[in-house]
């Protein structure tokens, strides 16, 4: 593993990996996930990060949830069928924005996000994955794949760590707007 990077607002970008409806009434804690997910998206805006999104096979799994939906308002989800997010779309986009963290979000843990997780480090990336924000139906496998992904090289963090650690210092008028939506 290369030399870890500080989460920045110029070298980071989120990625929303397939919060949809039909498969969130079966994740655990699936609120608790979306809540953590759209604060996310939220301080991604605060901050001008770029923000892609991916829908596994929307039209058997439905679209993103209509929460996520709103907070991303205009940005569309690449559409997909491999469990890796990592797709002409999402690579493309992140080879033209060039930044080496990704902040990466959604569900299942042990299927979508891991292979993303894996393919990121595969690409050259280092992945960020917000523990809080990603779910399984069993709390067995998003642990066990939490502890995978940091075994391969991954850093597992919380949305509200990735934020304050993006956010840097206290004394600014973006403390104050990174405040009332991690409250």
């Amino acid at each position: 593993m290369g030399k870890l990077n500080r989460l920045t607002c110029e070298n980071t970008v989120l990625l929303v990996v397939d919060v949809q409806d039909k498969l969130l009434p079966a994740i655990f804690e699936n609120e608790a996930v979306v809540e953590a997910a759209r604060r996310m998206i939220e301080a991604a805006k605060v901050f001008a990060l770029p923000i892609l999104a991916a829908e596994q096979y929307p039209q058997g799994l439905g679209p993103m949830c209509r929460v996520l939906r709103e907070a991303l308002g205009d940005r569309r989800p690449v559409e997909k069928i491999r469990f890796s997010a990592c797709v002409e779309g999402i690579t493309d986009a992140l080879r033209e924005l060039g930044r080496p963290n990704a902040l990466v979000v959604g569900i299942e843990t042990h299927v979508c996000v891991q292979q993303t997780t894996l393919d990121l480090l595969r690409l050259g990336y280092t992945p960020y994955v917000c523990a809080d924000a990603v779910g399984s139906r069993r709390p067995f496998d998003r642990d066990t794949s939490l502890a995978r992904m940091r075994q391969a090289g991954a850093v597992v963090t919380t949305t509200e760590s990735a934020t304050f650690e993006l956010l840097g210092e206290a004394a600014n008028e973006t403390f104050r707007k990174i405040l009332a939506i991690v409250k």
